[in-house]
């Protein structure tokens, strides 16, 4: 059962992502900086689901709970580059919906093609050299606390806990904190840009401009506050309500959910990429 509900996700999200990438890629309508974004977002979302749920699937259905360590490497390494690369992008995508709706005369200057390409290209640049930084160091500890790991997939905290040098082990915490203070600072960005888009759609004379202007809005704050939420959760629970079983189900929301929901959330509410569909 628990096979088949995960082919289920992993199949649905594919299916999703997918359309979402042939539509953008093939139809001309859909040239512009707003999904050009969400063309990278749905190829994050692809890779995500790609680099946890295939492992999940092989454990459930042949009890295969063995993963080398070259492959936990590759698995961490891909899973920090495109968690980190989809918090860079959601920040870019604030920013292109708060010169939207704020500043709309200087849209096509300030989000022109090259200005898009090389805010993607920051974004995907950044989480590289992130996951680098993080698996390089990781993959220097010396393990002396077993080989088992109570996760379905290989991740940070896991691992830390085989570590057996508080040294290598500080390090890792201190990248940990820088990294957790640039994605706290890239939520600071997306909140400020929302409160000076609330500020602007409120001084629209008319109630259906005020609605079309916060619409286009919608699904980008679905996705991050999906994203932000069991983010949160997973690595700032108490320690009083840890267990095995909850870390493993709070992973699954955070790791999968958000890849297989996204495509849903940005196709409900988007008349042009529905007509696209």
């Amino acid at each position: 059962l628990t096979f088949w509900l995960l082919l289920g996700i992993y199949l649905a999200a594919l299916l999703g992502n997918g359309l979402i990438i042939t539509a953008v890629a093939c139809d001309h309508r859909l040239h512009t900086s707003m999904y050009f974004f969400l063309l990278n977002l749905s190829l994050i979302d692809l890779g995500s689901i790609c680099t946890t749920l295939p492992k999940a699937m092989a454990i459930s259905l042949w009890d295969t709970r063995s993963i080398s360590y070259p492959g936990c490497a590759a698995q961490l390494f891909f899973f920090l580059f495109l968690i980190t690369a989809e918090c860079s992008l959601l920040t870019v995508m604030a920013y292109d919906r708060y010169v939207a709706i704020c500043k709309p005369l200087h849209y096509g200057t300030l989000l022109g093609r090259r200005a898009c390409v090389h805010m993607a290209a920051a974004a995907w640049g950044s989480a590289f050299l992130c996951a680098v930084l993080h698996t390089a160091n990781i993959f220097s500890l010396p393990i002396c606390k077993g080989n088992a790991l109570e996760q379905f997939f290989c991740e940070i905290p896991q691992i830390l806990k085989l570590s057996c040098s508080d040294s290598d082990y500080l390090r890792e915490a201190g990248l940990v904190v820088v990294t957790a203070c640039l994605v706290f600072g890239c939520f600071v960005f997306i909140v400020v840009s929302y409160v000076q888009i609330l500020r602007a759609v409120l001084r629209i004379p008319s109630e259906q401009g005020r609605h079309k202007a916060f619409s286009t809005c919608l699904p980008h704050l679905a996705v991050v506050s999906l994203y932000v939420s069991t983010g949160i959760f997973a690595y700032l629970k108490p320690p009083s309500i840890s267990s095995p079983v909850l870390n493993l189900v709070v992973s699954f929301l955070y790791s999968v959910v958000p890849p297989s929901v996204n495509p849903l959330i940005y196709s409900m509410r988007n008349k042009e990429l529905k007509d696209s569909l």
